[in-house]
């Protein structure tokens, strides 16, 4: 059986021969991993689970992680391809605001509002490649506006290009949701605003991450009594401690996710299973955080056996549940001992937002290690199929 080539390791060992043939031994050195760490990476027969990791081994090579992780998924998948079609015109409304312009809206508030909701609607079942195409327009309305509606559109564009792997570009409108929350007397719109702008912060710039989450937090204190103000405050919590968490700061962000299970013990599950603005702060999504912050921080048994213990049924949004089996499955693909059981998570996974499955690179590498570490006859149909969603096709010819 043929290993597929595009992988993270593949992509290691393309840039350390690129550095002037730069051994696995230097690069281990530098990266603080060892060499036979990244003999079996470089090979496929190991994934990169720590967001930390994948951070120290860019930097010792001197390219970015978007260079190592690569874009994952099938070029040709109808709803990826629609996505990056819209980017260009996204893009450039993203500019035309930044730069001040304001154009007069072409819908009247009521076809905005119902825009928006389709738009929000769609965040619900991440369906980010149907949504793309209406943010243009949407942006550009908002801007128009002011206020709340470009708030909201500011934080729409935002997540919807980070889960479409544009993160680079998912920065601007989470900055310009900020300064329109700024702009209102609303503490949890701001959260949510500041929220998503941590969300959009490069993993190479924890330090700055963190900054940004402790003002955000700061900033929330006045208005603590409201509840929407309270999840926002929780939620933020969670994302700073994943931010602690690849910053190596184990304490910090266990202190963060203490703070946010004191929070989140008093105001329970959303009773509509969404919470204010589909965060869906409470004990079940703290669960949830706490399983992927295992992951980064190498805790995969403890995340296998929380998981046991996890139900995110009472929660609505898709991402919610496909978080929940995408840290299961890849602590239990960890061990290589229960791949049948990581391969029926990741089927889960997959089902629960389809396109955002294909688009994670931490996922598809993973799936290429259980595709190298399965013998010809033990490699599964699902298993296949899998791998094909991810643009990995399994040569049947012995290595």
């Amino acid at each position: 059986m043929l290993v597929p080539t595009d992988h993270v390791g593949a992509r290691i060992a393309y840039w350390r021969k690129r550095r002037s043939g730069m051994s696995q031994a230097t690069l281990a050195g530098l990266a603080g991993v060892s060499q036979s760490f990244i003999s079996y990476v470089e090979s496929g027969r190991k994934s990169i689970e720590r967001r930390a990791t994948i951070v120290a081994i860019a930097s010792a090579l001197q390219v970015s992680v978007a260079d190592l992780l690569g874009e994952p998924g099938d070029p040709t998948d109808p709803l990826k391809e629609g996505a990056a079609a819209a980017v260009p015109a996204i893009w450039a409304a993203i500019t035309e605001i930044e730069e001040g312009d304001r154009r007069a809206p072409r819908r009247n508030a009521e076809e905005f509002d119902a825009l928006l909701q389709q738009v929000y609607e769609l965040r619900v079942v991440s369906g980010y490649g149907r949504s793309a195409p209406l943010l243009p327009g949407l942006l550009l309305d908002a801007a128009g506006y002011g206020g709340l509606p470009l708030v909201r559109a500011g934080l729409e564009t935002s997540v919807c290009l980070r889960n479409l792997g544009y993160r680079d570009l998912s920065l601007p409108p989470a900055r310009i949701a900020v300064a329109a929350a700024r702009e209102l007397d609303d503490a949890a719109w701001l959260g949510a605003a500041e929220l998503v702008h941590t969300l959009a912060m490069p993993i190479e710039a924890p330090g700055t991450s963190s900054r940004i989450a402790g003002r955000a937090l700061a900033d929330l204190q006045q208005g603590a009594a409201q509840v929407s103000v309270r999840q926002m405050l929780g939620q933020l919590h969670l994302s700073a401690s994943m931010v602690c968490a690849v910053d190596g700061r184990s304490d910090d962000a266990a202190a963060h996710l203490a703070a946010a299970q004191d929070e989140a013990r008093s105001l329970g599950d959303p009773a509509d299973g969404y919470g204010f603005q589909q965060f869906a702060f409470g004990p079940t999504n703290v669960n949830l955080w706490q399983l992927a912050v295992d992951i980064e921080l190498g805790n995969y048994g403890r995340v296998v056996e929380r998981a046991k213990r996890t139900n995110p049924g009472p929660l609505r949004p898709a991402n919610r549940h496909q978080s929940y089996w995408l840290s299961y499955g890849r602590a239990l693909a960890h061990s290589g001992q229960t791949d049948h059981e990581a391969l029926a998570a990741f089927m889960h996974a997959e089902r629960a937002a389809p396109l955002t499955f294909v688009l994670n690179p931490m996922v598809r590498d993973a799936v290429v290690t259980m595709v190298y570490r399965a013998r010809r006859r033990a490699v599964s149909g699902q298993l296949r199929v899998l791998a094909r969603r991810f643009g990995v096709e399994v040569d049947d010819r012995q290595s």
